[in-house]
């Protein structure tokens, strides 16, 4: 209609796409969520580790004072003609796993699944070490006789863990888990720094708190370690 002015719509500014700097230089809500993230993220997988970690760095502290009796099975036994016969036919000296008719005798009457550890092997006797988490173990055949004998160390669960937590004798799947924690917790403790930097303006204490966890440590080590 005549008489009616038609104003021009105003310019919608055209959004820049963003480009490698704005992915490298986020703004600071960005860079929050993201550290968030990969702070819980780190956190719900190394849940597992620090409550173990935790619970073991006291109990191996105070391992002189935990006290447990080891419980000890020991079988023996007499090798039937056609296993000593495979027995036999080992080489006097040297390492190599034990022959096959041997592990199968004794998964059959011993419920023992050993593997192809090599065993130690001299003119007189095969010695297989079994060592594993909170226990040891050991098999040894006598070439001449032909009797077979078999003892288990059990040092019970907290022996377990301790082991656990040291890698001792748990194989590579534990040890490349140890590995993963590991860089979780680098990651946890890297990205709380980050957090605990960008929210200390708030927080008066932080900076004062975190210089003493980090320095009562080394206060420790220089003043009572000798």
């Amino acid at each position: 209609m005549s008489g009616i002015e038609h104003q021009p719509a105003a310019a919608v500014p055209r959004r820049r796409p963003a480009g490698p700097r704005a992915w490298l230089f986020p703004p600071r809500a960005v860079w929050l969520r993201r550290l968030h993230q990969w702070h819980w993220v780190s956190s719900a997988v190394c849940l597992a580790g620090l409550l173990l970690f935790s619970f073991t760095g006291f109990t191996l502290n105070h391992a002189g004072s935990i006290t447990a009796t080891p419980a000890i099975t020991t079988l023996e036994a007499e090798l039937p003609p056609s296993v000593r016969s495979a027995v036999d036919r080992l080489p006097e000296t040297g390492q190599q796993a034990l022959p096959a008719a041997l592990r199968v005798w004794l998964a059959d009457h011993w419920s023992l699944p050993i593997s192809q550890a090599e065993a130690d092997i001299s003119a007189s006797e095969v010695y297989l070490a079994l060592p594993e988490p909170g226990g040891d173990a050991w098999l040894a055949v006598d070439r001449t006789t032909g009797s077979v004998i078999y003892e288990h160390t059990d040092r019970g669960w907290i022996a377990w863990l301790n082991d656990l937590h040291k890698g001792r004798n748990t194989g590579p799947a534990w040890r490349m888990f140890i590995d993963v924690f590991a860089f979780a917790a680098l990651v946890f403790a890297g990205t709380g720094l980050v957090l605990l930097y960008l929210h200390a303006r708030h927080r008066p204490a932080t900076w004062p708190v975190t210089l003493a966890g980090l320095i009562l440590p080394w206060l420790l080590l220089v003043f009572f370690v000798h």
